[in-house]
């Protein structure tokens, strides 16, 4: 298991000279088009990431060390454990909302682990539990052209498996088969609030053509065209089996998700990612639960794992108000976050802070987590050479990482309105690998794109 770094391994130190000095275009935009057009009647969805989405996806890659991206993979394997054990259960249920105490055989799919790379290599910024964009990234890696003799016949490699989607699809029908059995999954409906106006639709559509080419029919909705009746979870007049639910209503509290509430109390679909699953891993006051090496310790946490934990987690702790003036004082080591928060929602830097807003988090339910500046990424835009910040997220399944991909920005938090942002492949580079010349000017594989 890797132990916290005295010193940046070989691979991290070359991927970092990598993404300072190489700035290759890698992604090849004719097959990223045919990945995203499998059929004739895709040209809407090609234009709606082409015209209306400029920035979802960036032309370059993100080189990340091996042993990096080999820590990330054991947090996500150690966190498992950690959630599982009754010591944290019965902690992290305690003050979770009731919908959260309904058990459920499905595991959650896409699970997302957010990190940031730091000096001492990379620190874990956030948990969620409908992370977006695992298909989009899957496609988005098959359409990438060998970077230029950085990575060329030296092992590096793209992080993605043969055929991530059909991973995908056969996770889905996993969680089937341990809540339902042998049961038949004829119908399954892509859930989130106004759906035709949220940015990752595309996905969504992506996502009813992976299940529909499986042979399950597929409904994209809003929660509130839900009903229920019969004992059975209803869009109009047609069952639905299972919900894959993109939601961020993540204890079904609001009204317009009152049917999913009901069906998921009363089992009469299968639902995920779900809110007790939210509620065991991806609270952000769970941060300050996983940087706590004594109360890791008090619920038999194996000493390995807090050793990870103590790696990977920045201190986190949670507002209080008794603590106001330290807090404060030291509020430029501080990243605040709303406990229920989604994204970058309601969430401030310290330096960044006015006190009318530190107010704010004072009377709200806040952590504040040592900031960890994310490591950049240098590419070209327009013919000048811009730097990009960059973060890594991890899609994880039942404590298995499935797929690495990154989001380059600018600004405070990620998003996609910055030209040459968005999402990004992630290559590994070996710790054997040799320092190499990359002048994205003079490599082939960079010319005429």
């Amino acid at each position: 298991m890797p132990t916290p770094h005295a010193q940046r391994s070989n691979s991290a130190s070359i991927a970092s000279w990598l993404n300072q000095r190489c700035a290759c275009v890698t992604l090849n935009r004719s097959q990223l088009q045919r990945e995203l057009c499998g059929d004739p009647q895709d040209g809407a969805l090609l234009a709606m990431v082409e015209d209306a989405r400029p920035n979802l996806f960036s032309d370059t890659t993100v080189f990340v060390g091996e042993r990096d991206l080999a820590t990330m993979r054991a947090f996500v394997a150690a966190h498992e454990r950690i959630v599982a054990l009754p010591g944290w259960q019965s902690r992290v249920l305690a003050d979770a909302p009731a919908s959260a105490v309904t058990e459920s055989a499905a595991r959650s799919v896409f699970m997302g682990y957010d990190f940031h790379l730091g000096d001492d290599g990379p620190r874990l910024i956030e948990i969620n539990t409908n992370a977006g964009g695992g298909l989009l990234n899957a496609a988005l890696a098959r359409a990438q052209f060998a970077c230029c003799n950085a990575v060329r016949g030296e092992g590096g490699k793209l992080e993605c498996g043969a055929d991530v989607a059909t991973e995908f699809l056969h996770m889905f029908r996993k969680e089937w088969r341990l809540a339902r059995g042998d049961e038949p999954l004829a119908h399954i409906a892509i859930v989130d609030a106004a759906p035709a106006s949220q940015y990752l639709l595309p996905e969504f559509l992506l996502f009813q053509r992976l299940f529909e080419r499986a042979g399950i029919r597929t409904s994209i909705c809003d929660p509130a065209e839900l009903r229920v009746r019969d004992g059975r979870l209803y869009l109009g007049d047609d069952g639905i089996d299972l919900v894959y639910n993109r939601s961020t209503d993540f204890a079904f509290d609001q009204p317009e998700s009152a049917a999913l509430r009901q069906a998921w109390l009363g089992d009469l679909a299968v639902i995920t990612p779900h809110p007790r699953a939210h509620a065991l891993y991806a609270d952000k006051r769970h941060l300050a639960l996983l940087s706590d090496t004594d109360f890791l310790a008090s619920i038999g946490v194996a000493a390995s794992d807090i050793a990870l934990c103590e790696q990977v987690v920045p201190a986190t702790r949670r507002v209080e108000r008794a603590e106001a003036d330290t807090l404060w004082q030291t509020r430029r080591e501080w990243f605040f976050k709303p406990a229920s928060g989604f994204g970058s929602k309601a969430a401030y830097r310290g330096d960044k802070l006015t006190r009318r807003v530190f107010d704010e988090i004072l009377a709200g339910d806040y952590v504040a987590q040592r900031i960890v500046s994310p490591s950049s990424r240098v590419k070209r835009v327009d013919g000048s050479s811009i730097e990009l910040k960059s973060d890594l997220r991890a899609y994880a399944y039942c404590g298995q990482v499935q797929l690495f991909a990154a989001r380059l920005y600018r600004g405070q938090t990620t998003n996609f309105r910055t030209p040459g942002g968005g999402f990004a492949a992630v290559a590994s580079v070996p710790e054997a690998q040799r320092h190499a010349q990359c002048d994205a000017l003079e490599a082939p594989q960079a010319k005429n794109r």
